[in-house]
């Protein structure tokens, strides 16, 4: 039996992923999805849909999908779910998970590589986040848990993007930029948009394809500093290092002071051209998922490793970090070892120190 794709959507009160789901649960999309809820959402779907006083907590739609709350945890959940499945009393092709709005998914992702059983049946598509680009500055500044859910996704949708000035969206989207260069953005609305680009979107995949946004790795003055490689290893600018962009500066009530704005969940982009010594690298990473794991939202590298011509990617989330070999370096391809990290107030003088050491 091949594995049951899994999603998790998390995101902002009010961003909408109810909206989303509603429209999973009901359209004629002809996927046979199901959506796992956490019951104790505070824009519980069931109220408008569900009206369904079951004792077993699945529900199935007009259009072959499935809803159910989790009633224990959701490792149960899944479980049961997939036992479903393989007897053939329910029939799906993926799951859903939503998280509640102030959950941090980073528990969620685990389950689907810490828990054997669950890893055996499903295999975790990716993380999206929806942001609800009117209260998005102040949910960002007020909560960590907004700003780790940025941190976390590999696709973000904002929705309500009509309800603000295209100056704030763009401070917006910069914003997050900031805080995850990786992930795709784009405005949504209502819920509108394709499933093609919700599902299948590889997040965990361990791929080649290293995806940070290019203008990330320019710094905001104009100048693309990939280009001036002097025989050193070079990082990209911090956010908050050489930044002015008005997304970074707020008002504060009368006083009309700019204060630079820096969030505690950063990203940062770490380059090499001298391959790395596998050895080395592997007890400094290891090293560093032990003491700052928990603080590690998302990592991922595409590396040169001396001894072998294929490229090493690696990724992670937290402390459960994972590594495979990819395709080989093209011929005539510059071998550039590239690496994102995205967390809570990460070291990142000691995590240059120590990649830098770690090369041949």
């Amino acid at each position: 039996m091949s594995l049951i794709p899994a999603t998790i959507l998390t995101g902002f009160l009010g961003s909408g992923k109810t909206t989303l789901l509603k429209r999973v649960l009901t359209e004629a999309h002809g996927q046979k999805i199901a959506v796992i809820e956490n019951e104790f959402g505070e824009e519980n779907i069931d109220n408008e849909i569900l009206v369904a006083d079951t004792q077993e907590n699945i529900i199935q739609m007009s259009n072959g999908c499935i809803c159910c709350t989790i009633r224990d945890d959701l490792r149960a959940t899944l479980q049961d779910l997939a036992e479903k499945k393989r007897k053939g009393e329910l029939v799906f092709d993926r799951v859903v998970i939503e998280t509640t709005g102030l959950a941090d998914p980073g528990p969620v992702a685990q389950t689907f590589f810490m828990d054997d059983e669950v890893a055996e049946q499903y295999l975790l598509d990716s993380i999206l986040t929806l942001v609800d680009a009117k209260h998005a500055a102040q949910q960002l500044n007020d909560r960590q848990e907004a700003r780790r859910q940025v941190g976390f996704a590999d696709q973000i949708f904002i929705s309500k993007a009509d309800l603000v000035s295209p100056e704030e969206l763009d401070a917006l989207t910069h914003r997050l930029k900031h805080m995850n260069p990786r992930a795709p953005m784009r405005p949504v609305h209502f819920g509108e948009v394709a499933l093609s680009e919700v599902f299948d979107l590889r997040g965990f995949n361990l791929n080649a394809k290293l995806d940070i946004d290019p203008d990330f790795l320019k710094v905001d003055d104009g100048h693309d500093h990939g280009h001036h490689d002097h025989g050193h290893e070079h990082h990209d600018h911090a956010p908050g290092e050489a930044c002015n962009h008005p997304s970074h500066q707020h008002d504060h009530g009368s006083h009309g002071h700019h204060h630079h704005h820096d969030d505690d969940v950063k990203s940062f982009v770490y380059r090499a051209t001298r391959p790395f010594n596998p050895a080395k690298l592997e007890d400094f990473l290891g090293a560093i998922v032990q003491v700052y794991g928990p603080r590690m939202l998302r990592y991922k590298g595409v590396l040169d490793m001396e001894g072998t011509d294929r490229k090493v990617i690696f990724q992670g989330v937290h402390q459960l970090m994972g590594s495979d070999l990819g395709p080989q370096w093209a011929e005539g391809e510059q071998r550039v070892s590239k690496m994102v990290f995205i967390g809570l107030d990460l070291p990142r003088d000691i995590l240059v120190q120590g990649l830098d050491q770690a090369l041949v």
